[in-house]
């Protein structure tokens, strides 16, 4: 009976009793790989994250991050790297080393730079102005989650899911409420993903067939723009220089995300010269980049932190501020079509979020059942660009007046 007895002790069994809200924990980590590998609702992040929920749930693995308390003494020092690694992990030391640090979220926007073609964006300016009116989720939601009890800093992190851009999610989670790291990383990536399902009900609901049915190539005909870039080749190398420098010089705490956006802009634009930088920015660094983010962020959804009613506040938060950053965007290009003879889609101010180039193709596929001929993708491509840019900066003013 000893023999037995020491073996069951050796097994989990025993904290599995004790700890019953892990197998809901275990649940909803296996869902979302469901989503990932079956739906193929972004899957190079959610399954990273969904297998962090597992492994950070599995009773006495001992791969669930511990609170901040834990690795603080008390005269206020933390404890050293190692000494986190010894006492609580590997998952732990990935976490207090890259996350908690605020190291992986900019690093990803360096390969989301290298990545991205603001072409689009540059020959249709007026069309970015609606990437801006889409932010209107973000701080709409910050004030609303003031008003039912959140901190301004929890606010913050909550409102910054309607940006549509998990890099700066997480990010500015880390800096103003790193306990709602986790919930908010899956609010934001798990809302990213459902952007098919998202946007269409709110586009129909609140824009006319005729509306819908605008063709943007018809009004360029009708209404040629009087401006052409000559040289579009030295714009996009001096567009990310100018940018960042601007944006540094009116909110200089956006510039750890947008400046390596534009960096890695840069030296995409640039060409052979600087070829192997591109690659190895949206290859091996982007890549790894995102598994340890994925793994750790997971492994932030302990049973203990996830399973609050808080946690429900923030999911349902998270989406009410994607739907009012959906529908910001719509009613600013309808409010300017009223005042314009060139009109605009609207589901191009549908695209004002950072899910790129997801919104984008979704708003392209409405916008062709109500006319075969009517292609949006590039016109959608200049809102949805210059969300990046938007939520970047709106992640910046809040750290600016709430870090």
């Amino acid at each position: 009976m000893g023999a037995l007895e020491r073996l069951y002790n050796i097994t989990a069994f025993g904290e599995l009793v004790t700890q019953p809200g892990a197998i809901l924990m275990l649940a909803i980590g296996v869902f979302l790989l469901f989503l990932g590998i079956r739906k193929k609702y972004e899957p190079l992040l959610l399954v990273p994250i969904g297998f962090g929920v597992i492994l950070a749930n599995l009773p006495g693995a001992g791969m669930g991050i511990v609170p901040e308390e834990s690795v603080r003494f008390d005269d206020g020092r933390y404890m050293n790297l190692i000494e986190v690694a010894g006492e609580y992990g590997i998952m732990n030391f990935l976490y207090y080393m890259l996350i908690k640090t605020g190291f992986l979220p900019p690093i990803i926007f360096l390969g989301v730079g290298a990545l991205t073609d603001f072409g689009p964006m540059l020959r249709n300016l007026r069309l970015s102005l609606f990437g801006a009116a889409a932010q209107v989720g973000i701080f709409s939601v910050f004030f609303a989650a003031i008003a039912v009890g959140f901190t301004a800093q929890e606010a913050g992190a909550l409102g910054i899911i309607g940006g549509g851009d998990g890099p700066t999610a997480i990010y500015i989670s880390i800096l103003l409420a790193p306990h709602m790291l986790g919930p908010i990383a899956i609010a934001a990536y798990s809302y990213m993903a459902l952007v098919p399902v998202i946007i269409p009900p709110i586009a129909k609901s609140m824009c006319s067939s005729k509306e819908l049915s605008i063709n943007m190539k018809a009004m360029d005909k009708q209404y040629p723009s009087g401006q052409v870039i000559k040289n579009m080749t030295a714009v996009k190398i001096a567009f990310p220089i100018v940018l960042g420098i601007v944006v540094a010089f009116f909110v200089p705490t956006a510039v750890p995300l947008l400046g390596m956006l534009m960096f890695g802009n840069l030296v995409k634009e640039i060409g052979v010269a600087t070829g192997r930088l591109s690659e190895a920015a949206t290859g091996p660094i982007m890549n790894t980049a995102t598994i340890f983010l994925g793994l750790a962020v997971g492994a932030t959804m302990t049973s203990a932190t996830f399973l609050d009613i808080r946690t429900l506040g923030i999911i349902f938060g998270g989406l009410v501020a994607f739907a009012i950053s959906v529908a910001g965007g719509i009613l600013a290009v309808k409010i300017y079509n009223l005042f314009a003879a060139k009109k605009i889609n609207p589901l191009i101010g549908a695209t004002g979020l950072s899910a790129v180039p997801m919104a984008s193709r979704v708003a392209n596929e409405i916008a062709v059942k109500y006319d075969s001929n009517n292609h949006l993708l590039q016109y959608c491509m200049a809102s949805n660009i210059s969300g990046v840019i938007g939520s970047a900066v709106a992640a910046g003013v809040l750290i600016a007046f709430l870090g």
